[in-house]
């Protein structure tokens, strides 16, 4: 069936209308919902307490740094800027292969940068750049072969609350070797994150 310019097939007419019940009072066409007032002070709002969770989570949480220095090379380059957890190790335990950062012990004013490889009660030995960690080879993949060195140290254990750390480069890196273990009370973050520069970017392992 065809349909005329005044009709719509499937939609049904509007019913005639009809006269107001004299016993109820007549109704007006619904007022548009009043704007809300307070926008802009709702969004200032949301921007001071977004900044103060941003200040609170830096302080307390993360911390940017920058190293300094290619002792970590390939991972990290001087001058890369990277965030470091600063609270991780109140909930968990320091574990091998961790990147973190401590104060100098010969000097607590500097803070080095350092992977761990030995923790409390570990027997260590290297033997002409292979580090045995309880008698047991540790595979390093991080480490090139170019940054590979054939220092060896005889066998220690590390005291308790202590952490043997070691540069990735190993052929210029000044650790644990020559400084000796690193104290618990020392260590305040753990390296998690490179930000900058981009080339870099990425989560620290």
């Amino acid at each position: 069936m065809e349909t005329g310019p005044d009709s719509v097939s499937g939609i049904p007419s509007p019913a005639p209308s009809q006269p107001a019940d004299p016993g109820y009072p007549e109704l007006g066409p619904a007022s548009p919902p009043a704007q809300k007032s307070g926008g802009l002070g709702l969004w200032m709002r949301d921007l001071l307490v977004a900044a103060v969770a941003s200040v609170l989570i830096i302080t307390f949480l993360y911390q940017p740094v920058r190293v300094e220095g290619t002792s970590m090379l390939p991972r990290l380059e001087d001058r890369d800027r990277l965030f470091i957890n600063k609270f991780v190790y109140h909930i968990s335990a320091i574990e091998r292969g961790d990147v973190v950062v401590f104060h100098y012990p010969l000097d607590p004013e500097k803070s080095y940068i350092k992977r761990v490889i030995a923790l409390p009660g570990d027997r260590l030995r290297i033997d002409r750049g292979q580090v045995w960690v309880n008698g047991k080879r540790l595979v390093e993949d991080y480490i090139p072969p170019e940054y590979r060195d054939s220092r060896s140290m005889a066998e220690m254990i590390v005291p308790d609350e202590s952490y043997f750390m070691m540069g990735d480069h190993r052929s210029i890196s000044s650790d644990s070797r020559d400084f000796g273990p690193v104290e618990r009370g020392l260590i305040y973050g753990k390296a998690v994150f490179v930000y900058w520069p981009t080339r870099d970017a990425g989560v620290v392992r």
